[in-house]
């Protein structure tokens, strides 16, 4: 019994490590999203500018 105890101490604690990394690359994806949108509407905005 305290051998099965010890099992799902580490399938939670594997579980817990997995599901923060999940959240980590969920904010960096978001944020390289809006990164990239930004990046997109400033070389939208300079290259409007160049032609005008």
């Amino acid at each position: 019994m305290l051998k099965l105890a010890g099992v799902f101490l580490v399938v939670m604690i594997i579980a817990g490590i997995l599901g923060f990394v999940v959240d980590v690359a969920g904010f960096a994806a978001r944020l390289a999203f809006f990164v990239c949108l930004i990046g997109l509407a400033v070389t939208l905005a300079a290259r409007a500018l160049r032609k005008s």
